[in-house]
């Protein structure tokens, strides 16, 4: 199938959330991405303000891989994530691009990397729970979050962020590092570019100044200054001109170039280069100081989701006790997944059969091997929490393992042919006799052998048929078992 945008999470008429696994997993086990590290660049802010209009122009930049002219034809229609002009809500929920795309570090390892858009905030259908859910989800499974806002940075927009200040202090108490990555303030529609230019340069002006601490100051915004660019590895701002009136006024804008203003487009080639850069040190998803990937990534979706599932937003200390077990969970499935793959090269599949005997050292040594690597694994939670997950890991462990023995005692021809072969062997005994019988004149009893050699004729055929079911039931099943 062609890639294309896919709802992961889903916000139901009721406002409550729907988190589909399946599809979640197909993207982030996606050939490309399985195994790999994982970059997550999401968007989030208010509706209707261009966020999947903007993700376009991601996605135009990484199918290039670094092109010059990576914006493409002036002619050319922009698709890719939905999008439409209006004042009515498009986006819903969060929806992931389903292709992962690959791109090359430094040091010569590929990453993938994943778009997201996310449901605009703050619309007349939305609850507070809602808009809480989607940006806190987004913020912590990211690794670059663009914060798209109009005009200008204002309170409101910071105090959107008090509670993940909260959070982040916690984080910071409890494991010494910093919890999220980069926030980028994406300011749209700048007015004032005689007195700030665009760009980073003047972003950095606007949000130095905003994040100026003045006396009598609410607590909450006082801590979203003081600690900000502590709970965020990486903060920073760009002040992005306005697309012009085609692009806003016209019913039939398609994203065409040429419809497009010139300020816009190019400061749209210096702001998304710098989105991606491969040197970037935030630009790798990380949690407790550890990169992830996409199996891991896979493990703190569920845990954030499940931790919102009671319709209420979590208190600061309950998110950071789901980090933990997220951060447990992802550890145990790396672990789970390399002794599935090491089991799979040696008796999984095809692969010829094994002696029992062979095949419980295999086990052992890569049992081994997995519990270390769940050991050595940067984890948080403390002592206690761990080992919970390690008995889990254990467990599961021996389940696959009695599905591998019972995949393995299906490849063994012998032990399915043994109720035939007697069979075949008084078949062979009774001919013989009989025809020694024959050569001595005997014919009375050579026509009782040679009566039971053909009436063991159709019982060897229904064992034959018996064991062949027998070896394809058990070889299918137990490579299901295993998988």
């Amino acid at each position: 199938m062609e890639p294309g945008p896919v709802q992961i999470v889903s916000i139901t008429e009721d406002h409550k959330f729907i988190l589909d696994e399946k599809k979640l997993k197909e993207i982030l086990y996606h050939h490309k991405a399985r195994e790999k590290k994982v970059a997550l660049v999401s968007i989030a802010g208010d509706f209707r303000k261009g966020k999947s209009f903007l993700l376009d122009f991601f996605l135009r930049y990484l199918r290039a891989k670094d092109a010059k002219d990576w914006m493409g034809k002036e002619n050319e229609p922009l698709r890719g994530f939905d999008w439409r002009g209006g004042a009515a809500r498009h986006t819903t929920g969060m929806i992931m691009w389903s292709e992962p795309f690959l791109m090359s570090m430094p040091d010569g390892e590929e990453v993938a990397v994943l778009l997201m858009d996310t449901q605009g905030t703050f619309d007349s259908n939305s609850t507070v729970f809602v808009n809480a859910f989607i940006f806190a989800l987004t913020l912590l499974v990211s690794s670059v979050t663009v914060y798209n806002i109009m005009h200008n940075l204002q309170e409101d927009n910071l105090q959107h962020l008090s509670f993940f200040a909260e959070y982040g202090v916690l984080a910071i108490d409890a494991y010494q590092t910093s919890p999220f990555q980069q926030l980028t303030f994406l300011i749209r529609d700048w007015q004032f570019e005689y007195e700030t230019p665009y760009g980073f340069a003047g972003g950095e002006t606007v949000l130095s100044e905003r994040l100026i601490i003045r006396p009598n100051q609410h607590h909450d915004l006082e801590l979203v200054r003081s600690r900000l660019r502590q709970c965020f590895r990486k903060v920073n701002c760009f002040l992005m001109p306005h697309p012009g009136l085609k692009v806003t006024n016209r019913r039939d804008f398609d994203g065409k170039l040429e419809d497009i203003e010139q300020d816009f487009k190019d400061q749209l080639d210096k702001f998304v280069p710098d989105l991606f850069r491969s040197d970037n040190v935030n630009f790798v998803k990380e949690i407790n100081g550890e990169q992830i990937t996409s199996t891991q990534l896979f493990e703190y979706f569920r845990t954030y989701c499940a931790i919102f599932a009671s319709g209420d937003l979590p208190s600061p200390k309950a998110m950071l006790e789901a980090t933990a077990e997220a951060n447990n969970l992802a550890a145990k499935a790396v672990s789970k997944e390399f002794y599935i793959r090491a089991m799979e090269q040696h008796c999984g599949g095809d692969r010829p059969y094994i002696h029992p005997s062979q095949l419980e050292a295999l086990h052992n040594e890569v049992r081994r091997q997995s519990l270390e690597k769940f050991r050595v694994a940067r984890k948080m939670g403390g002592e206690q929490l761990s080992q919970t997950y390690q008995q889990d890991l254990d467990n599961e462990i021996s389940e696959l393992y009695g599905n591998y023995k019972k995949h393995n005692d299906s490849k063994n021809v012998f032990a399915f042919s043994r109720t035939p072969t007697t069979f075949i062997s008084c078949m062979v005994i009774s001919y013989l006799i009989a025809g020694v019988l024959d050569a001595v004149w005997l014919g009375g009893l050579n026509f009782i052998f040679m009566f039971s050699f053909w009436a063991f004729q159709p019982v060897y055929s229904r064992c034959i048929q018996s064991a062949m079911k027998s070896v394809l039931g058990q070889a299918t099943g137990g490579h299901a078992k295993a998988n």
